[in-house]
Formats: structure tokens, C-alpha cells, sequence
């Protein structure tokens, strides 16, 4: 109980404006900037909660520490355009038909994810420099000590900048299909933790670690990317798609266009595309048809609504509120999340198709990020239950 009640009172500066901060306060856009602020003055106080919560993460970033540098050029097997620069990945679902003596074209299996999956390690170093960058980020805030800041820009000098280990910008291979495709639009959801890595670059900013053309060309590559996500026929097709892809597509889009100081975009591709998605996505109940048609329906309902909650979060920075709106065919998030809390008691039967366990710990993360948007929602049994705090959603309002 009295995590939640810290917790609580972190979040109720959720209400302070977004419009005007001091000097000092860090300018994220998915980390609560008054949460930072807050929390760093409780761990000045020496408050014990606070404290024990930035001494978990220290943990995380003393391990980050030895981790990576990661890169794309890592890989042995080489990309169809014969540069290694280029990101590559294979679809998980996909696996050879025993009934073709050279097993292709390889055949679907929801859920089942094919070992040849971790054979090449792009998506996976992606997702590690991501969290990396993230953890390392808010160490150094909290500490000052440089070597998380110094490790973090390392990092990021290996990916983006140096000639010889950076990505190029784009992922035209990314989860390819044995006989069918090199790649497809859906390989963008590989991406979809790039909003932390972001963020942390942009908490990075005060560390001083990283030289002004360094900064330059980070938003160089993002700017490259943002372009081939809006204008090939691959990031095309993944703009269309009508699931969970859609979704983080958008949080992806949203979230480089509000790191390149492109507010108007930002706004644009949130009213053009995420409100529509709200639309065609839920149903009027909050249930998510897409997602309840998998074989992983729970784990795809929470991944989904979490990135509604992030896009939402992201559409505070040019003040549109996705948390309360209500489209015109009645669809709402916060009925999607009210839906799926009525499950969140594992002891309910979950009638949906779980080709494995139902874990509801994610969905209890979402219920603390929810709750100061909606308090007519009653979330307590579901938030006392779980003691074990979010250490990330405590001190920056946000999680990995």
C-alpha cells in the first residue's frame, strides 16, 4: 500500500501544465519531465521508496555498462543488397512445410516462433540498444556520474554514426519469409522501442557527452528514416495495416517526428492516423477484434493498448487528449482498458484463444500508467494485489 500511495502522489503531477517548464527540466516526451523532477528531489530527501527504486535501476545500468557496442555489420549472413549495413530479420511465425523437400515456401504458425528467428541478431541488438540507451539515460540523470552517459553516446556512435558499424536507414529486409519475400512491411515492428532510445538520447542532452555534430546526425538518420517510413511501398504497407503494426507504426512515426522538433507532424499523423485507428480497431465494448483473432489474444490485446497508451502519452506534447476522447462510433481507450481490466483477475476464464499462459504483471503496469487519467475507473484491487513497484514508472512516469 505504500507503494501505491508514492506512486500516487508522483502521479498527481501528471496535472501540473505541460507548457512551461524551468530551465533545468529535462524536455522528454514520453518520460514525464515533472516526474523526473519530482522524483530526483525525493531522492535527495532520502526517501526510502524513491531511493530503493533508483538503486533497482542502477543495478540494470551498471549491467548496461557492459553491454554491446551492437551493430548491424555483426551479422554473418549478408542481405540481398550485398551491404551488411542493412538491417535484417526474420519473420517468427514462419517455418519450413515438411511437406517440400527444401521446406519452402516456408509456412505461418501464429504464435510458434521458429528458432531460425534469433539466427541473425538485428532485432535483437536493436531492442538491447534501445533499453540500453533508456536505463543508461536516466542513470546519469539521477546520478550526474558520467559513465552512464559516456556509455550510452558509445552506444549510439556505433549504430547511427560511424561509418563502419552504422544501420543504414531503413529496413527493406526486415522479417523476411524463406520463399516468399526479403522483406515486409511488417518487419517495422522490430523497431518499436525506438521511442525510449529517443527519449533517453534527448535526456542525454545535458550530459554534454555527445558533440554537437554527433546530435546532428543522430537526427540526420531518424530524419532519413522517418522519410523511408512515410514514402516507401514497405513503410506504406506497414502504415496500413489494421492491428497492433498499425499502431506502433504510429508511435514510432509520432515519436521521431517529435525528437526532429515537428510538432505540426506530429499533431497531423496523430489526427490522420491514430483517431482513425481507435475507430477501426476497438469495438464499441473496448474489446479489439484484431487481436482477439490471434492465438496469443491476451498477450496481442495488452502489447496493442499499450501502444494506444504510448501514442497517448505522445499526444500530450502538442495537447491531444487520446486518454478521454471519444470517437463518433463511440470507441474509446478508456473503455479498451476498462474492457481488459475486468480480465485482469487470473482467476476469471479468459475465453479467448492462449496458446500460453496468461500473464496479467504487463497489463498491471498499463493499470498504474491508467490510473490518473481515469479515476472513475477503479483499478485497486488489481493495483494493490501487485506490491512490487515499477521502479521506471515511479521515477520517470513511464516503462520499457
Amino acid at each position: 500500500m505504500k507503494n501505491i500511495l508514492l506512486w500516487t502522489k508522483l502521479a498527481l503531477c501528471l496535472a501540473l501544465s505541460m507548457n512551461v517548464f524551468a530551465e533545468d527540466t529535462p524536455h522528454t516526451f514520453m518520460m514525464r519531465p515533472e516526474v523526473l523532477v519530482k522524483g530526483k528531489q525525493l531522492v535527495q530527501q532520502g526517501d526510502p521508496t524513491a531511493v530503493k527504486a533508483l538503486g533497482n535501476i542502477l543495478q540494470e545500468a551498471d549491467k548496461a555498462l557492459q553491454n554491446g557496442p551492437y551493430s548491424v555489420v555483426s551479422k554473418d549472413k549478408m542481405p540481398p543488397s550485398g551491404d551488411k549495413h542493412d538491417y535484417m530479420s526474420v519473420g517468427p511465425y514462419w517455418w519450413p512445410d515438411s511437406t517440400k523437400t527444401d521446406g519452402l515456401p516456408y509456412i505461418r504458425k501464429d504464435g510458434r516462433i521458429n528458432p531460425e528467428r534469433y539466427s541473425i541478431r538485428d532485432a535483437e541488438y536493436h531492442t538491447a540498444l534501445c533499453r540500453d540507451v533508456y536505463i543508461l539515460s536516466i542513470a546519469w540523470y539521477y546520478t550526474g556520474k558520467q559513465v552512464y552517459a559516456q556509455h550510452a553516446a558509445r552506444l549510439l556512435r556505433t549504430w547511427f554514426i560511424d561509418p563502419a558499424t552504422r544501420m543504414n536507414p531503413n529496413l527493406n529486409f526486415g522479417q523476411s519469409i524463406p520463399g516468399i519475400t526479403e522483406g515486409r512491411g511488417i518487419g517495422l515492428i522490430d523497431t518499436k522501442g525506438l521511442v525510449k532510445l529517443l527519449d533517453g538520447v534527448s535526456l542525454l542532452k545535458g550530459s554534454a557527452v555527445l558533440q554537437p555534430e554527433e546530435e546532428n546526425g543522430i537526427r540526420a538518420w531518424y530524419t532519413s528514416f522517418l522519410q523511408w517510413m512515410r514514402t516507401s511501398p514497405i513503410g506504406m504497407d506497414e502504415a496500413d495495416e489494421h492491428n497492433n503494426h498499425g499502431t506502433w507504426y504510429d508511435v514510432q512515426t509520432v515519436s521521431i517526428a517529435l525528437f526532429l522538433d515537428d510538432k505540426a507532424l506530429a499533431e497531423k499523423m496523430l489526427k490522420e492516423q491514430t483517431v482513425p485507428r481507435i475507430e477501426s480497431q476497438l469495438k464499441e465494448d473496448g474489446s479489439q477484434p484484431h487481436e482477439l483473432a490471434r492465438t496469443l489474444s491476451w498477450n496481442y490485446s495488452q502489447m496493442n493498448l499499450k501502444g494506444f497508451f504510448e501514442l497517448a502519452r505522445l499526444a500530450e506534447n502538442v495537447q491531444l487528449n487520446l486518454w478521454t476522447m471519444e470517437t463518433p462510433g463511440g470507441k474509446s481507450l478508456k473503455k479498451a482498458f476498462g474492457w481488459m481490466l475486468g480480465y485482469a483477475d487470473e482467476a476469471r476464464p479468459w475465453t479467448y484463444e492462449q496458446i500460453k499462459p496468461r500473464d496479467v504483471k504487463g497489463f498491471t503496469d498499463l493499470a498504474r500508467l491508467a490510473a490518473p487519467h481515469y479515476p472513475d475507473v477503479d483499478a485497486r484491487k488489481l493495483l494493490e494485489k501487485e506490491e512490487k513497484q515499477n521502479d521506471l514508472i515511479l521515477l520517470t512516469g513511464s516503462t520499457f
